[in-house]
């Protein structure tokens, strides 16, 4: 809806008084969403009690795309557009070297940011996506549906198709990493809105990670790359991690905010 100057001005006054740092952007959008002088209201005092402003929009921009998400679901972070360029460079090479489009497992999913901008970057045989957090499927299947992607729910690869064994080319995984000591340290958005199970890594923040690890060779095509994303401190332990599990491990650092993408590749044949 439009709004007058003076209106414009108070609702940005509103939203900087309840802390937003880029108060003017946030209420353009909320003056663009919403349908009538009452529902801006509505949206506004949700947002400055701290109800995150995706889930107020409905949706989130995430590597050039517009991506559904809404209450109760992780909002994807701009800093996994890194691991998303990983991905891509594995699923360029893949078709590269054989000619053929590569399969990917966007596991630990969420509401499929990932796999989406990967299916929308490099064209994709078969994308497949799975979480644990029931209220992030159908989130995930409405992302997913425009590229054709299968969405599954269950615990790690117990939710995938026994069919994809030994034939993924590219498993990306956004697995929560975050220690579970630190959680407190997190903003509200976050603590107050968004799932538990996809912030609290346990006590060093990679205990989802060594199971992933673990359970990868069987899932992963000769050649075939796992690629994950942690913080920097983590990356030479989960690059250990992954190296023990039989996959050959390299961590990429962002020089802009320290995220890493740890890459796991099987080897093209057997070892030995």
């Amino acid at each position: 809806m439009l709004l007058s100057p003076a209106a414009m001005a108070d609702l940005v006054a509103r939203l900087r008084a309840a802390g937003c740092v880029f108060a003017e952007d946030e209420a353009r959008l909320l003056a663009g969403a919403a349908a009538s002088r009452a529902g801006l209201d509505d949206l506004a005092a949700r947002r400055a009690a701290g109800t995150p402003l995706e889930h107020l929009l409905g949706a989130v921009e995430f590597c050039g795309l517009r991506v559904a998400v809404g209450p109760g679901v992780f909002v994807p972070r701009q800093r996994t557009a890194a691991l998303v360029a990983r991905a891509v460079q594995e699923a360029v090479g893949v078709r590269d070297r054989t000619g053929r489009r590569p399969v990917a497992v966007d596991l630990c999913c969420g509401c499929g940011a990932v796999g989406l901008a990967l299916a929308t970057a490099v064209g994709l045989a078969e994308l497949h996506a799975a979480d644990v957090d029931p209220a992030a499927l159908p989130y995930a299947r409405r992302n997913l549906a425009p590229v054709g992607g299968w969405v599954h729910g269950g615990d790690l690869y117990d939710a995938l198709p026994g069919r994809l064994r030994g034939r993924v080319d590219v498993l990306v995984v956004n697995a929560p990493y975050v220690p579970t000591g630190a959680l407190a340290l997190l903003p509200p958005e976050a603590r107050l809105h968004e799932p538990r199970t996809a912030l609290d890594g346990g006590g060093d923040g990679l205990q989802v990670h060594r199971r992933v690890a673990s359970g990868a060779p069987a899932w992963l095509a000769p050649a075939g790359s796992l690629l994950v994303e942690v913080g920097e401190d983590q990356a030479p332990a989960l690059v250990e991690v992954v190296t023990r599990a039989g996959l050959c491990a390299r961590a990429d650092v962002s020089p802009d905010d320290g995220t890493a993408v740890v890459t796991g590749t099987l080897p093209a044949l057997p070892v030995g």
